[in-house]
């Protein structure tokens, strides 16, 4: 249907008739790369019709598409889907999703899409709507710091820029990712970059220089308008509190670097100027080193001295030599970016800094990444010029290796991360004879993908996640949708702490743990790890498994071992490993707690430690690998202490599991034989009551068996204790939670707990206990008088319905016991206490007086 071919990058894209774009190498003959869809959506092309219209962004990182019949979407080229139209109504599904005619009325180009266009930056696509080619509309488009060409890696901040504005992604207080709109004094953008210590962006537009001070939210500009309009930055690196702007002189028609600190724009403070041979294609800044690549694939490396201090106090004084000049003949495609790759410290990765660490950094580095414009990843070695290819299919890469300095940073044990059609993938330093060789330090973490609609920014190191950005939109009814982009965020500390353990270094994985404990989601972290080491386990072959347990001998802890050993030296472990257990098949938990411990001794650690929400999580597992009466037994006890804590939604799951294991409890009747009455402790004696068939609800006729009498009996015992102490909101959180039968507690305990003594004391005390001016207490009387009438309770009916003042309810009882309504007024009036129930009494008084016939009760109020 239609064709665009991305020219730098060499790629043909195919608009086709069923509604897909195919992409292809034109660089290897054509060979097909991928097909690019919205199937995995939902939508099929009855939905969107065919390809209408194809346009690539003009550095060619990502396309445009139009469908005939409806929607425009813009993908990435490895397929991540960017931005689209089409409303999406719910999760993937084989067949087309049903959209509402009146969810399409706001939804744009719902028409189809006839024409798109980027503009010269790829800040705003322009598309016709094929009913409506009358107008255009303009989508405005934020761009992700490219990490390529001649601007250098912001690894403090992940910035999006847009044609007027800084897009800045930040953890708020409590760690939530944000985005913060930063508008830009000199547009359209065109390149920014983050200095290493994250307090100051350099911005640059098509003319001039400013800076941000992020701390103290100000802008730095140039004092003098005709310097800066000399300026075209092509490119910018920081290097410290060092500015490096690659600019084009347009007189000369070449092009230079020029060194300016960060605290004066200006060329009276220009520490150094150098001229370039050409125009570069590839910059890069490590420490004091400096890489420039030119055209074809000439790479030079410079050296940076400065003296003195930087400050607009002193006079520094910028010195640059060049170190060495490689030229490289080769037939690849040319590259797009170079990073050093920084010398590794083996062994001091994770530790205090000594003295030489600082000279180790400052080792000129000798190798390099390159990622070429066909998405080949590879190592350049300097000294030799020997290059060896890592992968492909790569958009982005970050070298992370000490490039962070702070004490908090959580990925030192990773050399690189990068990005394509396969997600994301982490190297690991290699430790080998063979620095190249792959299998060495390349680990593929599936668990790091994202969602294909998350589009991966960078790092974060101090928090431990991989940052990334995906697009909403919210509906109204406006004609047209908001767009906003989201930021989401991805750990990478389960994967750190995995490749640490594999290779045995458990002291680093303790340290980098313990760095990591006060940071979000450290708890997530730590039960992914245990899930993706312990999902590995059982899903091993079962010869290997067998070959493992053979080597009983061995002194060798397995990888499950480690992690677990691991795990228990912070409180998160009861929490983590019954978690695990939880979303594995019952079938693997001997396996899972022969490394974590016996599922008893760790539910004993929970009670003791009265983490009862966590201990209640291993009666199940308990109940699997210890038999139905031990489960019974702790569960028993831990009934008994979440009732004291007052933990009856707890309580009540525990009743349940109790009433229903129980039958298994009774069913194997050998072992509960042997089961002598110490180890049942007190739980299991005889009912003091018996009961009726009907009262049961189950076909016992004479009494309850053991194990319900237990529960009943924990039961009964608090119910008394609450009702002793007139303790009633606890009461009915109680009976709510657990589901106890108050009605015929109460007919039994009607001259026991549930007595009231005094009417005047109990009224004072019980008012005092519920607190009739909150809701909740005014909704906890209002259930115990439902039961109170029930049961036909005259006591606390009298005092429930004059706390809530229920005049009905109080007439309905006085109407036929007089007695009891001149004993009630007497008692209201002599006690000053009551002073506010007086208006009450009036009413009363009033509405009685009006009921004709009121026959005399010779029951007393007592």
């Amino acid at each position: 249907m239609c064709t665009s071919v991305a020219s730098e990058q060499q790629i043909l894209a195919v608009g086709c008739s069923r509604g897909v774009v195919e992409l292809y190498d034109l660089a290897e003959n054509t060979r097909h790369i991928r097909t690019i869809s919205l199937y995995d959506w939902g939508y099929s092309v009855e939905d969107t019709g065919p390809v209408a219209c194809i346009s690539w962004t003009p550095d060619n990182c990502a396309l445009a598409v139009g469908w005939k019949f409806r929607g425009l979407t813009v993908w990435s080229v490895s397929g991540c889907r960017l931005m689209c139209t089409i409303r999406q109504t719910g999760s993937n599904s084989a067949s087309s999703p049903m959209v509402k005619p009146s969810a399409l009325k706001f939804e744009p180009l719902m028409g189809g899409t006839s024409h798109i266009q980027w503009d010269d930056n790829g800040y705003k696509l322009f598309a016709v709507e094929e009913s409506l080619s009358e107008r255009v509309l303009a989508f405005s488009f934020a761009k992700c710091c490219p990490n390529r060409g001649l601007s250098g890696t912001t690894y403090s901040h992940q910035v999006l820029y847009g044609e007027d504005r800084i897009l800045l992604v930040q953890p708020d207080d409590a760690d939530e990712l944000k985005i913060l709109h930063l508008n830009v004094p000199n547009w359209p953008v065109l390149h920014v970059v983050a200095s290493n210590d994250g307090m100051y962006l350099a911005v640059a537009g098509s003319h001039g220089l400013v800076l941000y001070d992020l701390r103290n939210k100000r802008w730095r500009f140039f004092g003098d308008v005709t310097q800066e309009q000399k300026i075209q930055c092509k490119g910018l690196l920081w290097m410290r509190k060092i500015v490096i702007v690659c600019n084009y002189v347009e007189s000369s028609n070449t092009y230079e670097l020029l060194f300016f600190p960060r605290y004066h724009l200006d060329y009276s403070s220009l520490l150094y100027r150098k001229q370039l041979l050409g125009r570069p294609i590839v910059m890069d800044v490590f420490q004091d080193y400096i890489l420039v690549t030119y055209s074809p694939f000439d790479v030079h490396i410079y050296h940076v001295v400065v003296s003195g201090e930087l400050s607009p106090a002193s006079n520094p004084v910028l010195k640059l030599s060049t170190l060495r000049e490689l030229s490289i003949m080769s037939p690849k495609s040319p590259p797009v970016s170079m990073r050093f790759i920084p010398e590794q410290n083996d062994k001091g990765a994770l530790t205090e800094d000594t003295h030489g660490f600082s000279d180790l950094l400052s080792q000129q580095p000798s190798r390099c990444l390159i990622l070429r414009t066909n998405g080949e990843l590879s190592v350049l070695d300097m000294d030799d010029g020997h290059e060896h290819t890592l992968t492909n299919s790569i958009e982005l890469f970050w070298v992370t290796c000490s490039q962070f300095e702070e004490k908090g940073s959580l990925i030192k044990e990773v050399s690189w991360l990068d990005y394509g059609h396969r997600g994301m993938q982490v190297w690991y330093p290699s430790h080998g004879a063979d620095r190249f060789k792959q299998e060495d330090f390349l680990q593929l973490d599936p668990e790091l993908e994202f969602d294909r609609e998350v589009y991966p920014l960078g790092l974060l190191p101090n928090v431990g996640v991989v940052v990334g950005v995906s697009q909403r939109m919210s509906f109204s009814t406006a004609e047209f949708p908001c767009f906003e982009p989201s930021p989401q965020a991805q750990t990478i500390l389960h994967c750190l702490l995995r490749h640490l353990l594999q290779r045995d270094k458990i002291e680093e994985a303790l340290l980098l743990a313990n760095l990591s404990a006060e940071k979000p989601h450290f708890s997530h972290c730590l039960e992914w790890l245990l899930f993706t080491v312990f999902d590995a386990d059982i899903s091993r072959p079962s010869a290997s498994k067998n070959q493992a347990s053979q080597k009983v001998d061995s002194p060798k802890k397995s990888l499950l071992e480690k992690t677990c050993d691991l795990l228990r030296n912070f409180p998160e472990y009861m929490d983590v490993v019954v978690s695990v257990a939880r979303k594995t098949d019952g079938r693997h938990w001997a396996d899972l707690f022969s490394a974590a411990g016996r599922s008893t001794e760790m539910f004993e650690e929970c009670f003791q430690q009265r983490w009862y929400r966590t201990a209640a999580c291993y009666i199940l597992v308990i109940a699997k690998l210890e038999g139905p009466a031990v489960s019974q037994y702790c569960a028993l006890r831990l009934l008994q202490a979440t009732l004291d804590e007052s933990l009856y939604e707890l309580a009540g799951e525990l009743v349940r599991f109790l009433l229903r294991s129980g039958r298994d409890f009774e069913n194997a009747t050998s072992d509960s034989e042997k089961l002598s009455p110490r180890f049942l402790g007190y739980f299991l004696f005889r009912s003091p009551y018996k009961r009726q068939s009907s009262d049961l609800k189950s076909n016992s006729t004479k009494e309850l068996s053991p194990h319900i009498a237990s529960v009943m009996n924990i039961l009964e015992r608090h119910a008394s204790y609450l009702m002793s102490g007139k303790e009633l909101s606890k009461l009915v959180a109680f009976v709510k939670g657990t589901q106890f039968d108050l009605v015929e507690y109460l007919q039994r305990e009607r001259q026991g707990s549930a007595r009231l003594e005094n009417f005047a004391s109990a009224l004072e005390l019980i008012g005092q206990k519920l607190q009739m001016d909150t809701l909740q207490s005014r909704l906890d009387a209002e259930f115990l008088l439902a039961h109170m009438c029930s049961v036909k309770f005259k006591e606390w009916i009298v005092v429930l319905a004059t706390l809530l003042r229920r005049t009905e309810v109080l007439v309905d009882l006085f109407q036929h016991d007089l007695r009891l309504w001149k004993a009630y007024s007497i008692t209201l009036q002599s006690h000053d206490v009551f002073r506010e129930y007086l208006d009450l009494l009036n009413i009363l008084e009033e509405q009685l007086s009006s009921v004709s016939d009121l026959t005399l009760q010779n029951g007393p109020l007592s």
